[in-house]
């Protein structure tokens, strides 16, 4: 009988222990204008990796996935103040449906697309990557890519500055590695036309961990023109396994 007992209390740990294991799917929004339209219509598109399984970690990846979307997907002087993905789409319809009806004549349709996916799973880390895409009139769109990178055990999100030992140390290794990457000779930074603030190479906004190595990746407008795109360099893990705390 106490045996019989201690392999169901055995079984029972394993089985909460299995629950608990993160895990994600993938949710998609979607919404169109219902205003009259011929082409180049006006819809949302929204595809979500969906953290699940892990309790308070989920709810943390899963909150601040919906937070950075917020910051991308909408039109105006602030960010929406919506609660869900249902509202943000909705936030993002309504404010074309009301610039139509104010300017009637505008001929153009508003879109809004994001794709996340899982980029990365470690032990450690889980790495989400946001590709995005915003037109709301102009003469192009934005595009880019957001990444965040979180504590698997947490699921609080990591910052750039604490993935490394040695940040001053990680940059200035990276920044040869663009020199060289990008044929800039020594001397100011933007000598072949690029934007780096105060003539100053200085790591990019969104760092992601690929099955490749550690990717430094530039975004539209972050230090180049939108004529000359993104800039991206791709370190291996061998050359910065040095400078990495988080790995």
């Amino acid at each position: 009988m106490k045996k019989i007992l201690s392999i169901a209390v055995v079984a029972l740990l394993f089985a909460s222990c299995a629950k608990e294991e993160l895990s994600f799917t993938s949710a998609t929004y979607e919404k169109k204008s219902t205003l009259p339209c011929k082409e180049n219509c006006t819809a949302a598109t929204l595809v979500i990796p969906v953290a699940e399984n892990a309790g308070i970690v989920s709810d943390s990846i899963n909150q601040t996935i919906f937070n950075t979307l917020r910051n991308i997907v909408y039109f105006g002087e602030t960010p929406s103040n919506a609660k869900n993905y249902n509202e943000l789409v909705d936030s993002f319809i309504g404010s074309y449906d009301d610039m139509k009806k104010k300017f009637p004549d505008e001929t153009f349709g508003w879109e809004a697309k994001v794709k996340g996916s899982v980029k990365y799973e470690s032990d450690s880390i889980v790495n989400i990557e946001l590709e995005h895409y915003t037109f709301t009139g102009g003469a192009h769109g934005y595009s880019g890519l957001r990444s965040l990178i979180f504590n698997r055990q947490t699921g609080k999100l990591i910052p750039n500055d604490q993935l490394f030992k040695d940040r001053n140390a990680f940059k200035a290794f990276a920044e040869q590695k663009f020199r060289a990457l990008y044929k800039i000779p020594s001397g100011p930074i933007n000598a072949t036309g690029l934007m780096f603030e105060d003539e100053k190479f200085h790591l990019p906004q969104n760092i992601f961990y690929t099955d490749k190595g550690l990717l430094l990746y530039y975004n539209l407008y972050e230090v180049a023109s939108y004529a000359d795109g993104a800039k991206e360099v791709l370190l291996s893990y061998d050359e910065v396994q040095p400078y990495l705390k988080t790995k």
